[in-house]
């Protein structure tokens, strides 16, 4: 198991995996949101190849729109 934080909350997951697996573990739905990987943000399509590691801080932002 490693140890990483989705914003600000300590997490364990079994080992490294990408991006697009994280959000699914988390249940956390895909549309119109942003990800950052310690303080970097990911764009939508590295999500499938971006590894989220132990250590790692993860930020999931859900975008909302309004005036």
């Amino acid at each position: 198991m490693i140890q990483i934080k989705v914003n600000g909350e300590r997490v364990e997951i079994e080992s490294a995996m990408s991006v697009e697996r994280l959000l699914n573990t988390v249940e956390v739905p895909a549309n119109y949101l942003a990800v950052e990987i310690n303080a970097d943000v990911v764009p939508r399509e590295d999500y499938p190849s971006t590894l989220v590691n132990d250590g790692d801080e993860v930020e999931v932002v859900t975008l909302v729109g309004g005036g």
